[in-house]
């Protein structure tokens, strides 16, 4: 994380956690990172299926991809959005190195294009870091941002609470331990707000994931790899539902009957 993305906003909430007691996912929930090509596989025999779900209005949305990853990465859920009647659009900026010089402008321009070219909001989805772009764009342009959606990413607690903090120093020669940076982030965006998550991410500790409590925000708990989050078949599935809400009448995300077998919230 760096000082680029830091604005000067009001103090957030108390957090939901003591920061000194978490730790990054031990190294047995690293190992288990390699059932992602597992997730791939499930979610084409299941893309069928996924396929006649009730088809989206065609609102824009944007999909961020995640730490040291680019645009390839979220080709098949920018597909399955594709699918379902949504113009979905990649970031555009290449590998996701961090917020370098340039990134951010280029994507406050990119989210203002979409939205101008369509007439209407954006929602914003984030895979991983590739989150804290959402939320980040959404709270600087709420009059943009329809909803956002974020998959294992790391907006609160400790970035040191993740197994990519030394990666993305390296890459982005930016300094992870920024307590300023670190409350911003956590704050909620103004717009409606969903964060997947994963008990068993072996990337980033879940308790990184979850949103404060408020009228707008909510969190959703599904059995997935951080590395096959984004093609896992319960988090597509969840993505979907999510992007059919209407803004103005949002709703939490109903995990009773069936869905409660699958999903916590």
């Amino acid at each position: 994380m760096t000082s680029k993305f830091r604005k000067a906003r009001p103090a957030p909430p108390p957090p939901l956690f003591h920061e000194a007691d978490l730790r990054a996912p031990n190294a047995l929930l690293l190992m288990l990172e390699g059932r992602a090509p597992w997730e791939y596989a499930a979610m084409l025999a299941v893309l069928p299926w996924l396929k006649r779900l009730p088809r989206g209005d065609g609102h824009p949305v944007i999909v961020f991809p995640g730490l040291g990853a680019a645009d390839i990465t979220t080709s098949p859920l920018r597909s399955f959005l594709q699918d379902l009647g949504y113009s979905a659009y990649p970031w555009k900026q290449g590998f996701n190195f961090g917020p370098r010089s340039g990134v951010l402008d280029a994507v406050r321009a990119h989210v203002q294009r979409i939205a101008e070219r369509h007439g209407e909001p954006v929602s914003l989805i984030g895979w991983s870091l590739g989150g804290l772009y959402a939320r980040e764009m959404a709270k600087e342009f709420p009059e943009l941002a329809r909803c956002v959606i974020t998959l294992g990413s790391p907006f609160a607690g400790h970035p040191r609470a993740t197994n990519a903090w030394r990666f993305y120093e390296m890459v982005s020669g930016q300094n992870v331990h920024d307590p300023a940076l670190i409350a911003q982030l956590r704050s909620t965006p103004p717009v409606p707000t969903t964060s997947i998550y994963s008990r068993t991410d072996g990337v980033v500790a879940w308790q990184c994931s979850l949103n404060d409590d408020s009228p707008l925000a909510e969190n959703i708990e599904v059995h997935a790899s951080h590395i096959g989050m984004g093609m896992n078949p319960l988090a597509l599935y969840a993505i979907a539902d999510r992007l059919r809400q209407d803004p103005a009448a949002w709703q939490r995300f109903d995990a009773q009957g069936a869905r409660r077998w699958f999903y916590k919230t």
